[in-house]
């Protein structure tokens, strides 16, 4: 638990005949009465909070509990953006599905004035988890390090003084991963060795529009849920997967929302698990412009990237960052088994141009491979033997890469990136059955059309690292994106140094060894701070 501030940091340079105009004005009104005055900032605001996430692809989860957060104002007065519930579980959010991507986690309605600091305490739990595969003890396996601690410091940058003025508006409380997490070797796992859990925020402004076109201006993408209430006037209450507890969010449909997989709002029900586009609205909640149902009769649903392909069993394994359903409590940590002889095969309705790309985008269990996106829904999640998949939707995901070349095709711009060795693709793909499967799993081809939002402010030339969401397909052994969005990319990770694996803190592991479905040796660790 833990709470930190920041003075603004101006970062703009002006030009010198800007700064002359300026100064001239300045002192015109020094001399005259009737110089302008900026309005009183008086009444109240109602501010919504947005969380996203800023990450390389070195950790496949990263979940945080909120306790609070404040704005202080240049006055010295507080005012309170969120405050957990004094009973029942924390509200908090997972970050790495939303990395580049947001969602609303609160709304407030706090004075209006000039705020120059924030604080954020975060409840009991915070955790990220690491996949690893390669030899540990004389044999290759697949490792899911949970390392959980409660953050000892929290870092909170406002680039710039937030003027909470007007009925509304937004702030977007983005992580940034990779200066929050320290990951150490996560295969050979050895108590604290080299770990550390210091989450960093940035909070900005967020301009909500009424037609937003991506996550910069109000837009919420493949934002998952299951149906708790329904209301009048096409309105519902969706229960968000939490990290110990469902989260509601009051989600509304009009004339133009788009139904995928049902007919119409009056076939959703309470308990229906949907996966929903739509902008967020001033009060915090969602108008859904897309809401899609991949299983009607779902009990159960996981979504997060694949891990282990075994073809000639039928089974899978995958990571869930978020679950929901009878049998599932909405955090992962883990990862689970399927069995995929039965399932329906799908890809997300999210996006309208795969007619138009220039392959033949495909999801089947002939050509799925660790590293993508799924969701996966079953009736139920037996305690013993292997859950079976009913479907399996393809879904978005976001990759962090190097571009190194770039040629036309079509109406597409087809950008080759390079991943990071720790990237899920190439790490994944030397396990046994998937070693001829994909022709270079450290490269994927991205193609970018007009409809793709380029929100990056580094330049899109070769040598840049960029993060790109969209769907990954293996057409024929390459790995191709349909792009929907582009942001500006983050560093590759290096490997902690010998100095930093000496580190050494008080906790403790847990390890469990298994077989998995293709002789594949799997451990699951959970590494456990203690005071």
């Amino acid at each position: 638990m833990s709470l930190a501030s920041s003075s603004p940091r101006p970062l703009y340079t002006f030009p010198l005949a800007v700064m002359v105009v300026a100064a001239a004005i300045f002192f015109t009104g020094c001399g005259s009465s009737s110089m302008s005055k900026t309005p009183p900032l008086t009444g109240n605001t109602a501010v919504t909070v947005v969380v996203s996430g800023t990450a390389n692809d070195q950790l496949a989860e990263f979940d945080l509990g909120f306790q609070s957060i404040t704005l202080t104002s240049q006055s010295g007065q507080t005012a309170t953006l969120f405050s957990a519930p004094t009973s029942g579980p924390e509200i908090g959010a997972e970050f790495m599905h939303i990395n580049g991507t947001a969602e609303p986690l609160a709304n407030a309605s706090i004075p209006q004035g000039v705020y120059t600091s924030a604080t954020v305490t975060l409840g009991n739990l915070g955790a990220f988890v690491c996949l690893a595969l390669g030899p540990s003890n004389g044999e290759q396996v697949l490792d899911t390090t949970t390392y959980n601690a409660s953050p000892s410091a929290v870092s909170v940058d406002l680039p710039l003084p937030i003027t909470v003025t007007g009925a509304s508006m937004a702030l977007s409380l983005d992580l940034l991963v990779a200066q929050s997490a320290t990951v150490g070797d996560c295969l050979n796992v050895d108590g604290f060795t080299g770990y550390s859990l210091t989450p960093t925020f940035s909070l900005n402004p967020l301009n909500l529009s009424s037609s937003p076109k991506n996550s910069s201006n109000g837009k919420v993408t493949g934002l998952d849920g299951e149906i708790t209430a329904i209301g009048s006037s096409s309105a519902i209450t969706l229960s968000l997967p939490d990290i110990e507890g469902p989260r509601p969010l009051s989600v509304s449909a009009d004339s133009n929302t788009v139904y995928q997989g049902i007919s119409g709002f009056s076939t959703l029900a309470v308990g229906t698990f949907v996966d929903l586009d739509g902008a967020i609205q001033p009060d915090g909640s969602v108008l859904a412009s897309r809401i899609a149902v991949e299983d009607i009769s779902a009990g159960d649903v996981l979504r997060g990237p694949l891990m282990e392909v075994t073809p000639a069993m039928s089974i899978l394994v995958m990571h869930p960052r978020q679950e929901q359903g009878n049998d599932l409590l909405g955090f992962g940590g883990g990862s689970f088994p399927f069995n995929f002889g039965s399932a329906v095969f799908q890809i997300s309705g999210q996006f309208t141009n795969l007619a138009t790309l220039p392959f033949v985008p495909s999801f089947a269990a002939s050509n799925m491979v660790p590293g993508q996106e799924v969701y996966i829904s079953a009736a139920t999640m037996p305690d013993g033997g292997y859950p079976i998949a009913a479907t399996m939707t393809l879904m978005p995901q976001t990759i962090n890469g190097t571009v190194t070349a770039s040629s036309q095709s079509g109406n597409f711009t087809d950008y080759t990136v390079s991943l990071a060795p720790y990237d899920l693709f190439p790490m994944l793909a030397v396990q046994p059955d998937q070693t001829t499967v994909e022709n270079n799993p450290s490269q994927v081809e991205v193609y970018v059309d007009s409809n793709t939002q380029l929100l990056n402010r580094q330049p899109f030339s070769v040598g840049s690292t960029l993060r790109f969401y969209g769907l990954v397909f293996n057409d024929n052994g390459t790995l191709r994106m349909d792009c929907a969005q582009v942001n500006d990319g983050v560093a590759f990770t290096t490997q902690p140094s010998a100095s930093q694996q000496a580190h050494m803190e008080k906790g403790a592991v847990q390890q469990i060894r298994r077989e998995g479905p293709g002789a594949l040796q799997e451990s699951v660790s959970v590494i456990t701070r203690q005071p």
